[in-house]
């Protein structure tokens, strides 16, 4: 459906009324449903998270996703279509956006495995196209062919469901998600890089989908609504908004595939300065993904409060221990972020809620 005003309040007076997905088990699941546990004697299976090291960024990315082919294929061939889901937070400083060649390594591996239509679809905090534009999205589609390449602007498309979250006053209100990142015949690919975070500490794949997937008004519509903004109520509840809608994308996640060849430390996630990781890291599993994009960041895990929440709503593996890391040695790796400035003020989400915190970000 196309976005109206009286479209939107019908549906959001259903989905305040509702309310059902606040802390609600992960939405594939009834919520009726035993938790199933592994039989008794037999460990634990661990997710599978690559990590690929190498001096170009292009070849790193398909190698990521080649490493763990055998937990991709299964699921993309029973997919109707690929949506590949970059960060443009910033469309015209290249640090802090899906670099073109990312893109390049993810079409690379889906050329010889997948025919069907691949969507890059992204809706900034600006104006979409123009990230496209200056960051030559547009060269993808020729150079992928006979792969049937199309660029998407969610702002403009104007297609979403409702959702609810909770606004700084921690009062449950509906925002409007990309209808093409709920899509179960798609297989949805993240392509997110290594960055710290003014408010959330870290970004990564999960912030990339839960941030990325509200809309806001497109150019010709004149009222000027943002649904972005209202994740940015608190720095405690931005962490648990993210989880809530990490909750609800994550039926239809594929694959995580995060940049770190060029991360980025210190004011993220627009105005920090480089930091030449020089690797690629790939999942089907997102939590596990951002946890070892953490530790390859030198960035202490249980600060970040939505990874912790998204592995409590059990939407991923958040142990380390229990991860099967493929290819590189962590400890080779890793490179100690320096963080925002604002992160004493950032970790306040912690601990009990003595005050409503300050707004960041």
């Amino acid at each position: 459906m196309k976005i109206s005003r009286r479209s939107f309040l019908t549906a959001a007076a259903a989905v305040t009324a509702s309310g059902r997905l606040l802390f609600s088990p992960r939405a594939s699941v009834a919520a009726d449903a035993p938790a199933v546990a592994a039989p008794v004697g037999q460990p634990e299976p661990r997710s599978a998270v690559s990590l690929v090291s190498g001096e170009a960024r292009r070849k790193n990315i398909c190698d990521s996703l080649v490493a763990i082919e055998d937990q991709i294929l299964p699921v993309l061939k029973t997919k109707k279509s690929v949506v590949i889901k970059p960060n443009i937070v910033n469309t015209t400083n290249q640090l802090a956006s899906t670099h073109v060649d990312a893109l390049h390594g993810i079409l690379d591996f889906l050329g010889p495995r997948f025919k069907g239509p691949v969507v890059i679809a992204e809706a900034s905090a600006g104006f979409t196209t123009e990230g496209y534009d200056h960051f030559r999205y547009n060269d993808v589609v020729s150079e992928h062919k006979p792969l049937r390449v199309e660029l998407v602007d969610l702002n403009e498309e104007g297609l979403y469901k409702t959702h609810t979250i909770l606004n700084g006053d921690l009062h449950a209100v509906p925002v409007r998600l990309a209808a093409r990142l709920l899509d179960p015949e798609a297989f949805i690919i993240c392509s997110a890089m290594l960055k710290t975070h003014n408010t959330v500490v870290a970004t990564l794949s999960i912030k990339n989908m839960a941030l990325g997937a509200p809309l806001h008004s497109p150019r010709k519509e004149s009222s000027g609504w943002n649904d972005k903004r209202l994740y940015h109520g608190g720095v405690r509840q931005t962490h648990v908004d993210i989880m809530l809608t990490a909750q609800r994308l994550a039926p239809c996640w594929g694959a995580a595939v995060i940049d770190g060849f060029e991360g980025m430390e210190g004011d993220g996630p627009n105005d920090g300065t480089l930091a030449a990781s020089r690797v690629a890291i790939a999942s089907t599993d997102y939590i596990a993904a951002d946890r070892v994009g953490l530790a390859a960041m030198g960035i202490d895990a249980s600060w970040v409060g939505y990874l912790n929440f998204c592995g409590q709503a059990g939407l991923g593996q958040n142990d380390l221990s229990k991860i099967e890391i493929r290819g590189a040695k962590l400890a080779e790796v890793t490179r100690k972020y320096r963080l925002h400035a604002d992160i004493e003020r950032e970790l306040r989400w912690m601990g009990p809620m003595k005050e409503v915190p300050e707004k960041l970000g």
